[in-house]
């Protein structure tokens, strides 16, 4: 497997509701939104395909699962990607509703 060294950074684009990566001219995100009940609900990711297999949207995943940690807020995905990112690392799976 290629050693994923490649730095990126992450911002949370608060008013866009997306954690999101600007690299090499492109917006790779994470779109969110806030629940009536207190939780993150992550509804999309997308990663440009001039970025594809870089390993941003793992990153991407992980960037906004701690920032949920961090808050503790509770997670619920709608989004394919997020919810098997979720499923191969247990050690988000305490999060999600």
């Amino acid at each position: 497997m290629k050693q994923d060294t490649e730095e990126i950074d992450i911002q949370n684009n608060e008013s866009a509701h997306r954690f999101e990566a600007l690299v090499d001219g492109h917006v790779a995100f994470v779109r969110y939104r806030y629940s009536d009940t207190g939780r993150i609900v992550f509804t999309h990711a997308e990663v440009p395909s001039a970025l594809g297999g870089r390993g941003i949207g793992r990153k991407l995943a992980r960037f906004a699962l701690d920032y949920a940690r961090d808050h503790a807020l509770r997670v619920v995905s709608t989004c394919p990607f997020i919810s098997s990112y979720v499923e191969k690392h247990p050690e988000y799976q305490s999060l999600v509703d």
